[in-house]
């Protein structure tokens, strides 16, 4: 009976070590996707709806960019969404399946797009919905080698 008490309040800690987690990881995506001075101020609202074309521009002309944009366009973006992937199902007992993670991670990016272009922090970009999301379940596929 101890054992499953001791159990029990061991998981409740990890809970909350993972929802403090998940807040600080929260409020850095805000700051990076909406509020950082680096963000593209972009009052034309631009967009891309073209699968693949940002993508492509950075692996066919990765020589006309300095590492640094060409690398946090392509695998940052990825790399930005892996940590959703992996904490919301530990927070979200209903996550628990790929696809539930797939419908997350792309329905966030869609929203966060969606934002930027109304509120001019950034540009729609359909290229960053399929990397964030890419990103999203490879945070799960981790989660489960984990």
């Amino acid at each position: 009976m101890f054992r499953f008490i001791y159990q029990k309040q061991v998981k409740i800690c990890l809970k909350i070590v993972f929802w403090f987690i998940f807040f600080i990881y929260f409020c850095y995506m805000v700051n990076i996707l909406f509020l950082s001075q680096y963000r593209m101020n972009d009052p034309q609202g631009t967009y891309n709806i073209i699968p693949f074309k940002t993508i492509h521009m950075y692996i066919h002309y990765y020589d006309h960019f300095n590492f640094t944009i060409w690398f946090s366009n392509l695998f940052g973006n990825i790399l930005a969404f892996m940590p959703l992937g992996f904490l919301a199902p530990l927070l979200i007992n209903k996550l628990d399946g790929f696809f539930k993670v797939f419908l997350l991670s792309f329905f966030s990016t869609v929203v966060v797009e969606t934002v930027q272009l109304v509120f001019h922090v950034g540009g729609f970009d359909v290229d960053d919905i399929i990397l964030n999301t890419i990103g999203g379940i490879l945070g799960y596929i981790v989660l489960l080698l984990v």
